[in-house]
């Protein structure tokens, strides 16, 4: 066992997730997973195919993107992750994705709804779409300007990334964390189905209200907080 093969095997299994959840096509995507201790994060090669993948092919990069081990070049994205490592210190993965109808969402620069309880039992609020980046940003270093697209977000509007694991990059696509890799596939598979079932409730009802204070506030709080009773202790 090396070093960083406890993040690497970590990595491996979380990305092998995406394909098996249907939410990537091609290389469309990347899993991270992190050893603070070690200051560092494993994540997928860039544009390795998902099949051709293994643990020893997770490279293992710092916090300024500096690749400490592994013979293939990081995910392109690798700087966003690295902006949301420094900042949030409690999240221990990290995933991107373009699954189908959360990046419809983003492409739509709209904030989902909460319009049901699947949606309250892990958000009470509506999951944010963070504004399009400014020229300047795209004309400077993009990846890592995107950290700060959804560290902006999540400042502006007050949320907490402790409560909140999820957000829709405005004209880009999802990002979801947790306090693992396995907890972010988690999140990111459940914002897919809520950006799904959004969808249709719309097309069903376009009036249709969001979900009133009492419902929602108890479901999250079924699993959530002091008095969660949902699951196994």
């Amino acid at each position: 066992m090396g070093k960083y093969s406890h993040i690497q095997e970590e990595a491996y299994e979380a990305n092998m997730q995406l394909p098996k959840l249907g939410l990537v096509l091609f290389t469309f995507g990347n899993v991270s997973a992190v050893d603070r201790s070690l200051g560092v994060f494993a994540i997928k090669p860039s544009g390795v195919p998902y099949e051709d993948l293994s643990p020893d092919k997770m490279v293992i990069v710092d916090f300024d993107a500096n690749t400490v081990e592994g013979s293939f070049r990081p995910s392109s994205d690798t700087k966003t992750h690295t902006v949301l490592y420094k900042h949030w210190e409690k999240i221990g993965g990290i995933v991107h994705t373009h699954s189908t109808y959360a990046t419809a969402w983003a492409q739509s620069q709209r904030d989902i709804p909460i319009f049901g309880t699947t949606h309250a039992d892990y958000n009470t609020v509506d999951i944010p779409c963070a504004a399009p980046m400014s020229d300047d940003m795209i004309k400077g270093n993009y990846e890592y300007e995107t950290g700060f697209q959804i560290l902006n977000c999540f400042k502006d509007r007050g949320l907490s990334y402790e409560e909140v694991e999820m957000i829709l990059v405005g004209n880009h696509a999802p990002f979801t964390w947790g306090k693992n890799a396995a907890k972010a596939v988690h999140n990111s598979a459940v914002l897919e189905f809520i950006a799904q079932t959004s969808l249709l409730t719309e097309q069903i009802n376009p009036s249709a209200p969001r979900l009133k204070d009492s419902i929602r506030q108890k479901h999250y709080e079924r699993k959530h907080g002091p008095d969660s009773y949902y699951g196994q202790a």
